[in-house]
């Protein structure tokens, strides 16, 4: 089954990690895997633009079918490999009720913190301006301390409850993403002990970028968040 499917990735990607744990999950290794490049510019290679045409990582696929979209592939997976490995999405309408809204709530954190991380490198320096860098930080800063609140609220370690869900497998990489750049983990006490728990978790920890293992902290971009 996994010898069927290739994955076109980039270290510290979250989108890219998304799958990559959701691949875990579900007992799929053996796959075929590239590692390419972001600062080479090897998303923009012909290699990606035949699987994804937008020239994005990452660049799934089974068989004949493509998912580019991490959070369509991690969806697929589940669905096509229920009785394989551990299960992702609860049986009970309110867990997963919980667990979609948690999902999908999770791209709302994945935009804000961009805005705020790549400004520089998104925004052309003559377009820059001080009052969009704080309306961003601000807008992020309300976003994290959303996120606490869920997991002080939340029954369970995870974040649709008790059980390890495709919640947990899409919006993890985010919130370590934030935390590689510097987020206060003394600030965010509940966001910090939810990252740290799941580090040594054994999808996340076969799945953690290569980069970061170099380079076990990032810029400190959100140490004032």
């Amino acid at each position: 089954m996994a010898q069927d499917m290739t994955l076109l990735w980039g270290s510290g990607s979250p989108p890219c990690w998304r799958v990559m744990i959701a691949l875990e999950e579900k007992n799929l290794q053996g796959y075929n895997q590239k590692l390419l490049s972001f600062q080479k510019m090897e998303h923009k290679s012909q290699e990606v633009m035949d699987m994804n045409p937008r020239g994005q990582l990452p660049s799934f696929k089974h068989g004949t079918h493509v998912l580019n979209e991490s959070y369509a592939a991690c969806m697929y997976l589940e669905s096509q490999f229920k009785s394989q490995g551990n299960k992702l999405i609860p049986d009970c309408p309110a867990g997963q009720a919980l667990m979609y809204q948690r999902m999908f709530e999770g791209l709302t954190l994945n935009q804000k913190m961009a805005e705020v991380i790549y400004y520089n490198w998104k925004v052309p320096e003559g377009e820059r301006h001080d009052s969009a860098v704080k309306r961003n930080r601000e807008a992020l800063t309300a976003e994290i301390k959303l996120w606490e609140g869920y997991l002080q609220k939340v029954s369970g370690s995870f974040l649709a409850g008790k059980a390890f869900s495709l919640a947990d497998v899409t919006v993890y990489p985010s919130i370590a993403y934030i935390f590689h750049f510097g987020l206060s983990e003394e600030r965010y006490p509940k966001l910090a002990a939810y990252y740290n728990s799941l580090k040594d978790r054994p999808s996340i920890k076969a799945s953690w970028p290569p980069t970061w293992l170099e380079i076990p902290q990032g810029q400190d971009l959100l140490k004032d968040i």
